[in-house]
Formats: C-alpha cells, sequence, structure tokens
C-alpha cells in the first residue's frame, strides 16, 4: 500500500511530456508577438523565423559544426581535468585537517577573482589557442567540484570507518567499498553543476581570445551586428549544457540505482 503511494505521488510530481513543446511554442510565440508589436529591427531583436534562417545557413556552411566542436572539446577536456584534480585534492584534503586547514583560505581566496577577470591573463600566458580555454574551463569547474568532494566525504559515517578499520580493510578497500559509495550522491551532484559551469568557463575563455568556437562566434556576430548568428551560438550553448547536464543524470540514474531500490 505504502509503495502503491509512494509511486502514485512520484508520477504525480513528474511533469507530463507534453509541457515541455507546450513551454517551447508559448516561448516562440511570445517572442513572435513582441517582435511584431514593436516592430524590433533584425539586428536588435530578430524573429524566430530569422534566427531559424540563419541557423540553416550556419548548418549549411559548415560553420556551426567547426566551432561547435571546438568549444566541446575544450568543454569536455576542461570537465575532466576539472573533476578529476578537483576529487583527488578533496581527497587528500579530506584525509588531512592540517592541509585542509592550511589549503582552505588559498582555495577559498582564488574563488573571490571571477574567471572573467583571469581569463585575459591566460590567454597571453598560455596563447590564445585550445590549452588556455581547457585551463579556464577546468578552473570554473575545479571549486564546486573539490567542495562536493569534501562535503561527500566528511558525511561518511565514522561508525563505518571504524567497521571498516576493524575488519583490517586496506585504504584502497575503505575507499571502494565504504567512502566511493557513500559519497557518490554528493559527487554526482557536483557534477551536475560542473557540466554547466564547464559551458560558462569555455565561452568565457573564447569570448576573452580566441579564433574558433561558439563564444568566437558571438563576437563575430556582435562585431557585425549579426543578431541572429548571436541567438544561433548561444541556443547552441543551451543545447549542450542541457545534454552535458542530462548524461550526468543517466549516469546518476545508473549508478545509484541501489537507492531505488530501497
Amino acid at each position: 500500500m505504502m509503495k502503491k503511494q509512494s509511486n502514485t505521488q512520484k508520477h504525480a510530481s513528474k511533469p507530463a511530456g507534453w509541457t515541455y513543446p507546450l513551454a517551447l511554442l508559448l516561448f516562440l510565440a511570445g517572442w513572435q508577438l513582441l517582435v511584431f508589436l514593436f516592430k524590433f529591427p533584425a539586428f536588435i531583436l530578430p524573429s524566430p523565423l530569422q534566427v531559424g534562417q540563419r541557423f540553416l545557413t550556419a548548418c549549411n556552411d559548415g560553420s556551426l559544426l567547426r566551432h561547435l566542436l571546438a568549444t566541446l572539446t575544450e568543454m569536455l577536456s576542461g570537465l575532466a581535468i576539472g573533476i578529476f584534480s578537483a576529487t583527488l585534492l578533496g581527497y587528500l584534503l579530506s584525509k588531512s585537517k592540517f592541509l585542509e586547514r592550511v589549503l582552505s583560505p588559498f582555495l577559498v581566496a582564488s574563488q573571490a577573482v571571477p574567471v572573467a577577470a583571469i581569463a585575459p591573463l591566460l590567454i597571453i600566458w598560455f596563447g590564445s589557442g585550445v590549452l588556455s580555454k581547457v585551463l579556464i574551463c577546468s578552473l570554473t569547474v575545479f571549486f564546486p567540484m573539490l567542495v562536493n568532494t569534501l562535503i561527500g566525504l566528511h558525511a561518511v559515517p565514522a561508525a563505518m570507518r571504524d567497521l571498516m578499520t576493524t575488519l583490517h580493510a586496506t585504504r584502497w578497500q575503505t575507499f571502494t567499498r565504504l567512502e566511493m559509495p557513500a559519497s557518490l550522491p554528493v559527487l554526482l551532484g557536483g557534477m551536475r553543476v560542473s557540466a554547466t559551469l564547464s559551458v560558462i568557463g569555455a565561452v568565457v575563455g573564447e569570448l576573452a581570445g580566441a579564433d574558433k568556437g561558439l563564444g568566437f562566434l558571438i563576437n563575430v556576430g556582435r562585431g557585425q551586428y549579426d543578431t541572429a548568428l548571436v541567438f544561433v551560438a548561444v541556443f547552441t550553448l543551451v543545447f549542450l549544457a542541457l545534454i552535458l547536464y542530462g548524461s550526468v543524470l543517466l549516469l546518476e540514474k545508473r549508478l545509484l540505482r541501489w537507492q531505488e531500490a530501497k
């Protein structure tokens, strides 16, 4: 009886599949109505039809795919490096209270400086190629993932750690059998945030200085008053963020399947 009620509540909390297309349709209709009523010129606010035509043009000449692949490479590389380095450092800090107290002020201070402010410096130091964009993306992802790693590892019950010690478990066994499974929900939550932040990091780097990528495409559209092109690049970035976020959700659902069985 209780299980049937929980399943009913779960289905009731999920929005129906038709709500997303309806919301998109209402958004496009409102956008078109705004352009029609106020007679905005295309360089101020293009209509959805004009943006769609510009999207097809960018697809046909291959420019959108070329810049999309460049941004995607920077995002995935920066995301992987940021997550790996943050998880590794977070694990080391969780094992040493002294190291955590010493490094925490520096880590917090580093986050007080916006990535957009140091992006020009990284481009000067490492050039305007892919490396500087990957570093900017990694820095954007690093701190949220580090915080989630520390929270997840600190949340492991002390009684369970004592049990592993009693069973004479090695450090690797404690990590794989206890710490990783126990902290996985929090780590995956950090990965969700990091997936969306990786898009921001890549675009910030490209806006600061690049010769390819969706951020570069935004700069080109802005300089040429091709606002429709700017919209195309922005919507493509939104699509990339949704794909990455959805991929992490699928990974989370697969890895945390044991929680649903409770």
